[in-house]
């Protein structure tokens, strides 16, 4: 990617060194395990009291850091993504006669505090629609390059594209629907599959922009995109782990889900071509 020149947004809160355990809460593993709970009738506050009681003894971070010290490379590189993202979706809702209501991108080292409970590092990056921000600590970018094999710029910026897809189905009413489904008594199998996998058009949208229009992709990068796509698929992980695949269990899709859908959005630039649920299979 050539991001050298590009504006950084405003919108990055880097909370690095601030303690974030002691308010008890969740991770963002279990949050998804907690959804998956609520989903089928399961009450999840069993699953978020036992997570508050293990984040409760976890240890304190360093002093916070100092908002005045000099922007280091990771900082950089995250506040110019996210500023790419602000104006692709800002130009597509408004061209939909709508307003793009900015997310906030929180930078945070091993745990950190949010309106949907105690993320942590452990489990990856996460959007918190309660506060409508996004939550990454930037060792998993490491991880992606070392432990799931997908490095390059362009596989990070993937992430964070990923999470602001989940922003958009935020503001777009999606999530909402989803509840009210599941509120009216329908059934809930594989609507979190199906969202994760819009989130992953949406990032291939943003990724359209950045070449159509901001023209800061190189040769490689989509390559970088699909290597993380397909390195995170829930076939994948799982095969990694415990030796075997259960796709009942899947909640962001295989690995050829989310590269397809991904490249979906890449190829169309339309977010109509994203309507994960409409699919007869995802």
């Amino acid at each position: 990617m050539k991001l050298e020149g590009e504006r950084d947004s405003d919108n990055v809160e880097d909370r690095r060194g601030i303690g974030g355990v002691g308010a008890g809460g969740i991770g963002i593993g279990t949050v998804v395990i907690a959804l998956v709970a609520w989903y089928f009738g399961i009450d999840p506050s069993v699953v978020l009291n036992a997570s508050q009681q293990v984040q409760q003894a976890a240890p304190q971070h360093a002093a916070p850091r100092d908002p005045n010290a000099p922007k280091d490379e990771g900082r950089v590189f995250v506040g110019r993504v996210l500023a790419s993202t602000e104006d692709a979706w800002e130009d597509i809702f408004r061209r939909t006669g709508n307003n793009y209501r900015k997310p906030t991108l929180v930078l945070y080292e091993g745990q950190v505090n949010t309106a949907c409970g105690s993320g942590s590092a452990a489990t990856g990056p996460f959007y918190c629609p309660g506060d409508e921000k996004l939550y990454i600590d930037l060792s998993f970018f490491r991880q992606l390059k070392e432990r799931f094999k997908a490095p390059g710029d362009f596989a990070q910026a993937y992430v964070i594209a990923h999470e602001v897809g989940h922003h958009v189905q935020k503001l777009t009413g999606v999530m909402n629907r989803v509840d009210s489904a599941r509120g009216q008594g329908k059934g809930a199998e594989g609507a979190l599959v199906r969202m994760e996998l819009q989130a992953d058009c949406y990032a291939g949208i943003w990724g359209h922009y950045a070449g159509e229009f901001k023209k800061i992709l190189e040769p490689g990068d989509m390559e970088e995109a699909l290597g993380a796509a397909a390195a995170v698929g829930d076939d994948r992980l799982q095969k990694q782990s415990q030796g075997r695949v259960v796709p009942d269990s899947f909640t962001h899709g295989s690995s050829e889900q989310r590269m397809r859908w991904f490249k979906r959005g890449f190829d169309s630039g339309n977010p109509g071509s994203c309507d994960t649920f409409a699919a007869s299979a995802p």
